[in-house]
């Protein structure tokens, strides 16, 4: 487990170096996992060494939350002029995040069926 607790911190390391030298605006993390996913797919064996210790981590989750809830608290006073942008900002993205959710899947779901049915049809 420390050791695939490890390699996850190192792709994370690796994402903020990248955004970081590159003066990218996406957040390190995102390129991480970016870049974790591209080794995953080099090496599926991986995924099976980093699986066991990504599903505990997504079993608390919900605690990562805690620091981001306790500083938005504390900037509550500097966030409150821009109360207006936050709020359209959070509807627009998670209307957009639905939105996006929606059609991966629906995605996905045509070509599980398209591979279901070739593979039915070819026996």
């Amino acid at each position: 487990m420390l050791q695939a607790f490890a390699v996850l911190l190192i792709f994370q390391c690796l994402g903020e170096g990248v955004s970081y030298l590159f003066g990218l605006p996406v957040p390190g993390p995102v390129i991480g996992m970016l870049l974790l996913f591209g080794f995953v797919m080099l090496r599926p064996q991986a995924a099976e060494a980093i699986e066991p210790t990504a599903l505990e981590l997504l079993r608390h989750l919900s605690l990562l939350f805690v620091p981001a809830g306790v500083g938005i608290m504390v900037s509550a006073d500097r966030v409150r002029g821009d109360a207006v942008a936050v709020v359209v900002a959070l509807a627009v993205s998670t209307t957009l995040a639905i939105a996006v959710t929606a059609l991966v899947t629906r995605a996905l779901l045509r070509r599980q069926r398209r591979a279901g049915g070739t593979a039915k049809g070819a026996q």
